[in-house]
């Protein structure tokens, strides 16, 4: 009976931890080691490292302030590379993620079902870059995204759900400073963006500030948005749909957000590709700006 009980019951989840003073002083290291379920601890410290994490049900976590992930790449993909499913990443900053074809990322994501809280990512090509399948979802929340973004052979972006996964949720973030790509790419079938700031700020030089190029639904809500003088794109601060409506588009809600142009020249708030009316609700705005063209309304 008891060689029965063991061999049905799983082993026991782990607490792996990372740092100078520990068994483990990389989280490469860690990567090997963990085993679906594990929890793994990265005491402050910078760490020129970068780690593939093949295990799922993971939590890969700071254990304090100052821990950042900086200066090597793993895969020529990005710092963490997540190959698992259901994996949560919480309080690490990630630096300066540069790959050769410069479409590397602080978390380049594989699998199903990223969870990200308390994070920066700090001048990487991507902040985040996804793949994953039409089941998978991401959740962004309590990070910042500082000067990420680059347009070299592939345009990289603050956030870059690259596969039509079945949810982005990005909320209570800030995006800054992004360079040539946009702040938030998009190609989920459900884009939700919500109680954040979004901001070129004096240098920064990124395209949009949210696009969904193949349609689907969207929800913009309570943000605070700026397109800056030295946008790359002045044309639109929102794009939907400007490549196909791939994705099936049902609700296009933006609502109660305040946004600015300070580029030389007048934007378009919402530019609508699709033919699903967007409704733009009590929406605040200043500069030379058209709230929306394509289908839709604005109220009030």
């Amino acid at each position: 009976m008891l060689c029965l009980i063991l061999q049905i019951t799983p082993a026991a989840a782990r607490v792996l931890q990372v740092g100078p003073a520990r068994q483990l002083k990389l989280p490469s290291e860690a990567g090997l080691l963990a085993r679906p379920g594990d929890v793994v601890q990265i005491d402050p410290g910078t760490y020129v490292d970068c780690a593939v994490w093949r295990g799922s049900n993971l939590t890969i976590q700071g254990a304090g302030r100052g821990v950042v992930v900086a200066g090597k790449t793993c895969l020529e993909q990005g710092i963490f590379v997540i190959a698992g499913s259901n994996v949560t990443v919480q309080n690490i900053t990630f630096r300066d993620a540069v790959v050769p074809d410069h479409n590397g990322a602080g978390i380049k994501m594989l699998g199903d079902n990223l969870t990200v809280r308390d994070s920066r990512f700090e001048h990487n090509e991507n902040g985040i870059l996804t793949g994953g399948t039409p089941a998978s979802s991401i959740r962004i929340s309590n990070s910042t995204f500082i000067g990420n973004g680059a347009c070299i052979e592939a345009c990289a972006h603050g956030v870059y759900a690259g596969a039509p996964i079945k949810l982005l949720d990005v909320e209570h973030c800030v995006f800054f400073d992004t360079r040539t790509g946009h702040h938030i790419k998009s190609r989920a079938h459900e884009t939700i963006v919500r109680d954040s700031r979004i901001e070129d700020g004096p240098s920064g030089t990124a395209s949009y500030l949210i696009e969904t190029p193949v349609g689907g639904d969207l929800l913009v809500r309570h943000n605070v948005l700026e397109k800056g003088p030295n946008t790359g794109n002045r044309s639109a601060a929102i794009s939907i749909g400007v490549e196909s409506s791939a994705n099936p588009t049902n609700s296009l809600v933006v609502q109660d957000n305040i946004f600015r142009n300070d580029a030389p020249r007048q934007t378009i708030f919402v530019r609508n590709s699709t033919a699903t009316p967007a409704s733009l609700i009590d929406n605040q705005v200043s500069g030379d700006v058209r709230m929306l063209q394509g289908p839709g309304s604005v109220s009030p």
